[in-house]
């Protein structure tokens, strides 16, 4: 039996570094847990991160905003993966950065202001408390609410005014487990290290470590594990091996492998995606990676995307900054020559803009008037107000839905629509030849839109390719789900996480030195 009261009831996952893999052994907890009966809530009280999505608004939210709320990518996969309907409370703060030293802040899925490094510090007692509240409301409605942390709880120089580690998990009395990556290699000192460094109220509620992505052998690793639990006094949970394949909504690191499929060289499309500094919603090309015979690779060559057979200019949270680094590179005139040429370009929200004759920026880099590539008959004015909705529409006879993130609002003065109303009148988007734009994110999650797309820019690019009738975004996004859960179920100590969860932190945990 569950209790709700104190720490009982909830676990947090922190990690050893960023991208140890907490986002998705919370999600495969998740979805264990739901397996089990047990009703179950994400939670991730800060998150930075430039992938976000369109969730309900809140019926307090700001009247000032277009439509719904926005939170992290990784909380709407695990609110999937635990079978709920994601919202606000799993991630009351994201963090959303546009340069080196700034982030644009958002509160309950609302714009709250921006801030520095420095000044964000200032905003935590009011973030501190929408926090708690968000926790308190989940916990009011679900058995269990597993909580993902942020980079590792031993930054020590923020730990007076953290949110989403131990600063979370101390007041509330919550478990911890701690995850490390096995293949950056230094994993034992890493959780030895994370524990020592910490203040005794802290060590006293790590209760257990997870090592994640082992290629090989496990059993070469039981001295080591025998080692570090004895140097600690803390169990490890179980080794979780590298799951390839899996594709599931990334925060803060963008692929460094090209997703490439199956098929011949001839009947392959390349794909290849600009990697903007500032690229945001670059889960939107999840869905090409899916198709086998679809190729696709981040890159800032020249080469790449002069050769591929579709070029697509991602979402950038800094669309000015980002354009000028494109045309720094060389980029403009090759993109030039392929409008020319009738061969494939794709647009999508920032991308989009910068493929328009002219963006009118006061707002997001307050650099005024800035000429766009002139592809596209299309301008974009920046507003204060940001616009989140959920629209949906047609294209090429197939339904889409997507989702809208953006204060650049963008005004077709020519060509045709991308997407229509059922009556054929049209919605959103531009095309001009091979050259399409679009502020809807998502839309390549339609499986019938996208076939239809692919088998387009095949044509027009004279390769022998055609889409997978039978694959479905959203059916291989639950066997990866799926995966998680049964990696969980195989690989870890589900009895002792079963009874942190219910239990709460492990008494009579021993303290490490220099820390304690």
């Amino acid at each position: 039996m569950i209790d709700s009261r104190g720490g009982t009831g909830s676990l947090l996952v922190a990690g050893t570094t960023s991208d140890a893999g907490k986002s998705l052994i919370t999600a495969g907890i998740c979805r264990w847990l739901r397996r089990q009966g047990v009703s179950v809530a994400p939670f991730k009280a800060q998150n930075m991160s430039n992938n976000s999505m369109v969730v309900q608004a809140p019926v307090a939210a700001p009247v000032e905003a277009r439509g719904g709320a926005e939170i992290g990518r990784a909380q709407v996969m695990q609110a999937q993966a635990a079978g709920v309907e994601p919202e606000v409370a799993m991630n009351p703060v994201l963090l959303k950065p546009g340069s080196d030293r700034t982030s644009q802040v958002v509160l309950m899925g609302q714009v709250f202001g921006e801030a520095s490094a420095t000044s964000y510090q200032n905003l935590k007692p009011v973030l501190r408390e929408a926090v708690l509240a968000a926790y308190q409301d989940l916990k009011s409605r679900f058995d269990v609410v597993v909580c993902e942390g942020a980079g590792s709880p031993t930054e020590i120089n923020l730990r007076d005014g953290d949110l989403v580690n131990m600063g979370l998990a101390r007041p509330l009395g919550m478990p911890v487990i701690v995850v490390g990556d096995i293949d950056r290699g230094g994993v034992f000192a890493a959780f030895h290290g994370t524990v020592a460094l910490l203040d005794a109220g802290d060590q006293r509620l790590i209760s257990g470590f997870v090592i994640n992505k082992f290629r090989g052998d496990p059993s070469l690793l039981t001295p080591g594990l025998r080692q570090i639990e004895g140097f600690t006094g803390r169990p490890v949970l179980g080794v979780v091996p590298w799951l390839p394949g899996i594709r599931l909504d990334a925060e803060d690191a963008l692929p460094i492998e090209a997703y490439q499929g199956s098929g011949s060289d001839v009947s392959r499309l390349r794909v290849a995606v600009i990697r903007f500094p500032r690229v945001s919603n670059f889960t939107d090309l999840d869905a090409l990676a899916i198709e086998p015979g679809v190729d696709v690779e981040f890159t800032a060559s020249a080469a790449a995307v002069e050769s591929a057979d579709l070029v697509v200019l991602p979402g950038t949270k800094s669309t000015v900054a980002d354009l000028a680094w494109l045309r720094e590179r060389g980029l403009e005139s090759v993109l030039a020559e392929r409008a020319a040429g009738g061969r494939p370009i794709l647009g999508i929200c920032g991308g989009y803009q910068m493929l328009g004759g002219r963006i009118e920026d006061d707002v997001e880099s307050r650099r005024g008037s800035v000429a766009g590539l002139g592809l596209l008959p299309v301008r974009t004015v920046f507003d204060s107000i940001k616009t989140l909705t959920r629209p949906s529409g047609f294209a090429l006879g197939s339904p889409v839905t997507g989702y809208e993130i953006h204060n650049g609002q963008v005004v077709a003065d020519g060509g045709e629509p991308v997407f229509t109303d059922a009556s054929g009148a049209g919605l959103e988007g531009c095309r001009v030849g091979a050259v399409w734009g679009t502020i809807w994110h998502g839309a390549l999650e339609s499986d019938g839109f996208r076939r239809a797309y692919l088998a387009y820019v095949a044509g027009v690019c004279g390769v022998r390719f055609e889409p997978d009738p039978t694959v479905s975004f959203a059916a291989e996004r639950e066997k990866q789900l799926d995966r998680l859960g049964d990696a969980i179920e195989e690989h870890l100590d589900t009895e002792q996480l079963m009874r942190l969860i219910s239990d709460g932190p492990t008494s009579g945990l021993p303290l490490l030195a220099p820390g304690a």
